[in-house]
């Protein structure tokens, strides 16, 4: 069974990475129908290779047309998961608000919903305020639904500076104090989040669970 499942996780990281939407989805039904857990799918293959793949646009060895692609299909995939992660969140303990948002100026948003989807899973409130997400908006929905956590998702080294001007943002307002910032997308690093005061940096959807959690000490 387990090499059955190994097979099945190696099949769909290479049809997420021809583009192959239809396969995409015929394996992941397949994937679930044979027990495997979406969680498991999302750790052991839609990160590492939209982790990989953003690595690669970070370099210039593919472009956008390939990135649009690729997000597409994990966007198949994660589609037909997300349901399923859902179900097992009703038997989670709460266990706070997270507000997560792609920033101004970047309208990638595959690894924020895969990071969102492992936040509900966690047994977290998520909002997601969507892509290109002004900092006056991040102030604005912090002032609003007062989350324990603000995540800032950024996949180009452009974008990045983003994050410096939410954080800045939020302490101007007065909010810094009131909650945490994690941060994280493919140019980004543990480095960076020092530089601009963020609290955390994850450098997959399984980092930020963990990250989270030890800054609000459930871990």
């Amino acid at each position: 069974m387990k090499n059955r499942q190994n097979k099945i996780i190696d099949d769909l990281a290479k049809a997420i990475a021809s583009y192959e939407i239809d396969k995409v989805v015929e394996i992941t039904k397949e994937a679930l129908h044979t027990g495997l857990d979406p969680i498991v799918l999302i750790e052991n293959c839609l990160s590492p290779v939209l982790k990989e793949v953003g690595d690669k646009f970070e370099r210039g060895e593919i472009f956008l047309p390939e990135l649009i692609l690729v997000a597409d299909s994990v966007k198949a995939s994660l589609n037909i998961l997300e349901p399923e992660i859902l179900k097992k969140k009703d038997k989670l303990k709460y266990s706070g608000k997270i507000i997560v948002g792609t920033v101004k100026g970047d309208i990638h948003d595959i690894g924020k919903n895969i990071v969102a989807a492992m936040f509900r899973a966690a047994g977290f409130e998520v909002c997601d305020l969507g892509v290109d997400v002004s900092p006056e908006i991040f102030v604005q929905k912090t002032l609003e639904i007062k989350p324990n956590i603000v995540g800032l998702s950024a996949l180009t080294s452009v974008s990045m500076l983003e994050q410096k001007n939410i954080i800045d943002a939020l302490r101007t307002s007065g909010l810094r104090n009131d909650v945490k910032v994690i941060i994280g997308g493919a140019p980004t690093n543990l480095q960076w989040a020092k530089e601009i005061g963020a609290d955390a940096y994850a450098e997959n959807s399984v980092e930020a669970v963990k990250e989270v959690k030890k800054l609000l000490g459930m871990s």
